[in-house]
């Protein structure tokens, strides 16, 4: 049995003790953040860690991000906190910020993968931070979904994939920014972005100076994996997702030509793209904006998933602000099926 809280309206203290003491207990609760719905559990219990993976069918070497409502919590889980890592934390946490520090003693190898590093934020959400005060325990979370498919957005996506199979879910409603955090590795020099996400790397550039980007950002493959959404596939819907990039008329020529050869095929079609109409089967309007179109990618994915489309048609974006954590994760969706006009 799955409790779900309704909490649309905003915190409510008597509720968020409901799933606070499912979180001491040692139990999984799903949550919203300002990115997307996490999957909780106390980040110091080894086996309360172990089951996100078991729910989530996740491999034990793609670490999980701490989640905390303190900036002092991050001197109990890190042996070293360096000078732009409380610069950094000062600008921007809460938010969606994701910082990799050394590990501390406490944290044990599970919520890192392995790893002697340990990834930490502080969410920009009422909800989230309650729970995590009122359980009086840092929570791991991953995103709630089944591994490699799109993230949540809605406490609805949340039920489709773990209903009964965990002990909570919170809905807090709609999440704000729809990608997940940024996660920059400060245990290197310059230090690295490992994962676009809801914070742009040019604000983080403007605070801490120049920031490598790692090759695994662009499709690179890696064998080590310092923060989730590195290693593995991700994002993906059932249907099958291509990307196309370009000039944007030549974009939008192009997918009206795969519209015609794909129904030609008896295949169901559906189309992502940012305010144009096309006759396919399924549409989903991203809108104009950065901010919109990573607010609406994943239900996108998800919605057209479910109107039963055999293929997914997505309109590329230029890769600057949010543009860069939203082509990412559509390349990854899509397995880095691209097609450039």
């Amino acid at each position: 049995m799955t409790v779900v809280i309704n909490m649309r309206e905003g915190l409510d203290w008597k509720k968020i003790k409901i799933g606070a003491r499912f979180i001491r207990e040692g139990k999984l609760v799903a949550f919203p953040t300002e990115t997307v719905y996490g999957l909780g559990a106390d980040a110091l219990n080894e086996n309360a860690v172990k089951r996100i993976f078991k729910a989530k069918g996740r491999p034990p070497d793609n670490p999980l991000i701490i989640h905390i409502a303190e900036f002092e919590q991050v001197y109990e889980l890190a042996s070293e906190v360096p000078e732009k890592a409380k610069i950094l934390a000062e600008k921007f946490w809460p938010g969606p910020l994701t910082i990799v520090l050394p590990k501390g003693d406490k944290v044990p190898y599970a919520t890192t993968g392995g790893l002697e590093t340990v990834a930490i934020r502080m969410p920009a959400n009422e909800i989230a931070l309650g729970l995590i005060k009122a359980s009086e325990r840092p929570i791991a979370a991953p995103s709630a979904n089944i591994s490699g498919k799109p993230s949540p957005t809605l406490a609805e996506h949340v039920v489709d994939d773990f209903y009964g199979k965990i002990e909570c879910i919170i809905d807090g409603g709609e999440t704000k920014v729809g990608v997940e955090s940024t996660v920059i590795d400060l245990t290197t020099d310059p230090p690295m972005l490992l994962r676009p996400g809801g914070l742009p790397l040019e604000e983080i550039e403007a605070v801490i100076g120049k920031v490598e980007i790692h090759p695994a950002v662009k499709g690179k493959p890696v064998n080590l994996a310092k923060a989730p959404g590195m290693k593995y596939k991700h994002y993906a819907p059932d249907a099958q997702v291509i990307v196309i990039e370009g000039e944007r008329e030549r974009v939008k020529e192009k997918i009206n030509e795969l519209i015609k050869r794909y129904k030609a095929q008896g295949m169901r079609v559906g189309v992502m793209a940012t305010g144009d109409f096309y006759k396919a089967d399924a549409y989903f309007n991203m809108g104009e904006s950065e901010e919109e179109i990573a607010r609406n990618l994943f239900k996108a994915l998800r919605e057209l998933d479910k109107s039963g489309v055999d293929i997914i048609l997505a309109e590329g974006i230029e890769e600057r602000g949010l543009g860069l954590a939203v082509m990412n994760r559509l390349r990854k969706a899509a397995g880095y099926r691209v097609i450039k006009v």
